[in-house]
């Protein structure tokens, strides 16, 4: 087995090394709304939940040389988002809003998402999605050493869910009609593939 000190690798090294080992990863789709009132959206698969009691979930939003992207800016000035879950139907559209595009264009606009008003937040979310939670932020942190950080850690309150009715029943969210897709490497994607059950421990 190789033992490697992460110190010893450029940035470039270690990312490859995380999102090869790091797999499958859940895909958030996130809305946001610039000062100028932009709808901006982006997907992030450095995502997952913090907690159930309050429900809260995170994001870690990595920059460019230092600068924070546009999603993460918008977080901490509007201090609201709406986050969706990437499935086997949006997948292809949602991949159309990764390009990189100037803060006064909106990506949601770009990959012919529509646009549905939130009940609690003034972040709009998209129709498209099967599951959208209107968030508010929690905390945030600036990670990364030196001056200059590396990323934003976002921790987000959902404050509302949206659920398609055809994938809930009796209070339980069916896998197999959400149809979500995970991030390998590279341009690889996963769907959920076989599942199984393993009975936990009393």
């Amino acid at each position: 087995m190789l033992s490697i000190d992460p110190a010893s690798l450029s940035e470039r090294d270690n990312y490859k090394f995380l999102i090869g080992s790091i797999i499958p990863r859940p895909i958030a789709f996130v809305t946001t709304i610039s000062k100028d009132g932009v709808v901006n959206g982006a997907p992030f698969s450095y995502f997952n939940i913090v907690s159930s009691n309050p429900p809260m979930i995170s994001l870690s939003i990595q920059r460019s040389g230092g600068n924070q992207k546009d999603t993460a800016r918008n977080i901490l000035e509007s201090g609201e988002f709406v986050l969706h879950i990437v499935d086997e139907d949006n997948v292809e559209k949602i991949n159309q809003t990764a390009a990189n595009l100037p803060p006064d264009q909106s990506e949601v606009q770009l990959a012919r998402l529509t646009p549905v008003a939130s009940v609690k937040v003034t972040v709009p979310g998209v129709r498209e999605a099967k599951i959208r939670m209107e968030c508010v932020l929690e905390h945030a942190l600036e990670l990364g050493g030196g001056e200059m950080p590396g990323c934003d850690f976002i921790i987000g309150k959902i404050v509302q869910f949206h659920i398609g009715e055809g994938i809930y029943e009796n209070g339980r969210i069916d896998a197999e009609g959400l149809a979500a897709v995970s991030r390998l490497a590279g341009n690889h994607y996963a769907k959920i593939g076989e599942i199984f059950e393993i009975e936990r421990p009393k």
